[in-house]
C-alpha cells in the first residue's frame, strides 16, 4: 500500500514533468493563457515540495517538545498551500491584463492545445488519486495538495477551451478573457483550502454527523455508568481527540470503572479512524443529566 511519504514524494515527479510539458505549450504558441498555465505549475512543484515536509514531520512520533505529536504541520503546509494558490491566480490575472490591452494571434495553437492536453491529463490522474489517498490516510497536506492541482486542471480545461475558441474564432481577445475568469476560480478555491486549515490549527470540532456518531457510541458502550457529558473533540491532521467526563455510581471500584473506560475506548476508536480519547471519571453527584450523553 501506499504511504502518505511516497504519495507526497511523487508530487513533486508529476508537477516536474507537467510543468515542462506546460512551458513547452507556452512556447509553441505564445498564448498568455497557456503561460499563465505554466506559472500556476511552478507553484505546484513548490507546494508538492512543501507537503512532502510537512508529511514527513507529522508523521514523527510524539516527543518531550511535543507530547500530543507533530500532526499540526500538515495545517500549517495546508495554509502555505492555499496562500500560493492565491499568489497563483494574481500572477494570472496580472499577465491577462496586459494581453487584454494588446491581443495577439497565437502560432502553432494546435501542437500546443495538444502538449497541454497531455500534461493536464496526467494532472487530472494524479490530484484524484492524492484526495482519495488523503482522505483514506487524514492526511490534510496530501489532501489540500490535491485539491492544488485540481485547481490546475480546472484552469487547464479552461485556457484549453479559451485558446481553442481563440483559433476558431479568430478572436484573440478570447485567449486572456478566459484566463481571467479561471483566476477568479482559482482565487475561490485557494481561500477554501485556507479556511479549512486555519479551523484545523484552531482547534475546530469535528462536524455534526461525527459528533453524533461519538455520542451514539458513548452511550451505546457506557453500561454500568450513569451519564456522560461535556463531551469535546478537536482534530490534528490525522488525529481525532475525544475527551468527555463520565459519571458512574459512588460506590463503584476503581477497577469497575475503569473496564466501562477501556470498553469505550475500545469502541470509539473502532467508530473513528485515529481516535484519542480521554476520560475523566466522576462520582454520581457530578451528573447532569439531561444535557449530557444519556447510557443506554
Amino acid at each position: 500500500m501506499l504511504s502518505a511519504t511516497k504519495l507526497a514524494l511523487g508530487s513533486i515527479a508529476v508537477s516536474l514533468l507537467v510543468l515542462g510539458l506546460k512551458y513547452w505549450a507556452y512556447v509553441l504558441t505564445g498564448s498568455v493563457g497557456l503561460y499563465s498555465d505554466a506559472l500556476e505549475s511552478i507553484v505546484n512543484v513548490a507546494t508538492a515540495i512543501t507537503s512532502y515536509m510537512a508529511v514527513r514531520l507529522s508523521a514523527k512520533p510524539p516527543d518531550a517538545n511535543h507530547p500530543y505529536g507533530h500532526d499540526k504541520a500538515e495545517y500549517l503546509s495546508a495554509v502555505l498551500v492555499g496562500v500560493l494558490i492565491v499568489l497563483a491566480a494574481l500572477s494570472i490575472l496580472h499577465e491577462a491584463y496586459y494581453d487584454l490591452q494588446n491581443p495577439k494571434l497565437l502560432s502553432a495553437p494546435l501542437q500546443g492545445l495538444s502538449v497541454n492536453g497531455l500534461a493536464t491529463l496526467f494532472n487530472a490522474a494524479w490530484c484524484f488519486m492524492l484526495i482519495r489517498f488523503g482522505r483514506s490516510m487524514r492526511s490534510t497536506a496530501l489532501e489540500s495538495d490535491g485539491k492544488h492541482l485540481m485547481t490546475d486542471v480546472v484552469t487547464s480545461v479552461g485556457v484549453l477551451l479559451g485558446v481553442a475558441a481563440a483559433m476558431a474564432t479568430g478572436w484573440a481577445i478570447l485567449d486572456p478573457a478566459v484566463a481571467v475568469l479561471v483566476a477568479l476560480n482559482i482565487l475561490w478555491m485557494g481561500w477554501d483550502v485556507m479556511r479549512k486549515s486555519i479551523g484545523g490549527l484552531m482547534d475546530e470540532a469535528v462536524p455534526e454527523e461525527d459528533m453524533d456518531r461519538i455520542r451514539e457510541t458513548i452511550s451505546s458502550n457506557a453500561e454500568g455508568a450513569i451519564e456522560a457529558h461535556d463531551v469535546r473533540t478537536r482534530r490534528a491532521g490525522r488525529m481525532t481527540f475525544i475527551d468527555f467526563h463520565l459519571v458512574v455510581p459512588g460506590e463503584m471500584s476503581v477497577e469497575e470503572s475503569h473496564d466501562i473506560c477501556d470498553r469505550i475506548e475500545d469502541a470509539l476508536k473502532r467508530a473513528v479512524k485515529g481516535a484519542k480519547v480521554t476520560i475523566h471519571v466522576e462520582p454520581e453527584a457530578k451528573a447532569k443529566h439531561p444535557g449530557g450523553v444519556p447510557v443506554v
